[in-house]
């Protein structure tokens, strides 16, 4: 009884065969597209998050800016001539900022920031150096629609 078992069991994988060499070279063929589909989508991925962290920087040196006219500024957000402009310096020289702040995006450590307000007390636009990800290519500007909305376009 236990000889016949074996024996059927041996037969049975004598006769098994492996897969055939079209349906790996399916599979192989399957996994190309998947490859050649994914790989673009990641970079866009990552290419979006670097610049959204960049926007996020962005958006912390507006805060603390707000902060710090609030706080050494009496909240006035001009002089009755000229809108108020904060440098990176002032921030972090009052402790508004860390002193080592970079871009997320390169490493990068921003050497300087400049945020520029209207006369009314709102956010006109960001200029950062070294340029951002997020920011206009040419000059480092972040606009207010950017920062406020913390979105790269």
């Amino acid at each position: 009884m236990l000889a016949q078992a074996i024996k059927r069991r041996l037969s049975k994988e004598e006769n098994q065969k492996g897969f055939t060499l079209i349906e790996l070279l399916a599979v192989i063929v399957i996994l190309g597209i998947i490859a050649v589909i994914a790989i673009p989508l990641i970079g866009n991925i990552i290419s979006n998050a670097k610049e959204d962290s960049d926007v996020a920087t962005a958006r912390q040196i507006y805060d603390a800016s707000r902060l710090f006219i609030v706080g050494e500024k009496d909240g006035k957000f001009s002089d009755d001539t000229t809108a108020v402009t904060v440098t990176l310096e002032e921030m972090q020289k009052d402790g508004f900022l860390d002193k080592e702040i970079s871009l997320p995006s390169s490493k990068v450590k921003i050497t300087e920031a400049t945020v520029y307000y209207t006369k009314e007390g709102q956010l006109d636009k960001i200029i950062i150096k070294p340029i951002a990800a997020g920011a206009d290519k040419t000059t480092g500007v972040f606009t207010a629609t950017q920062v406020l909305s913390s979105k790269a376009k």
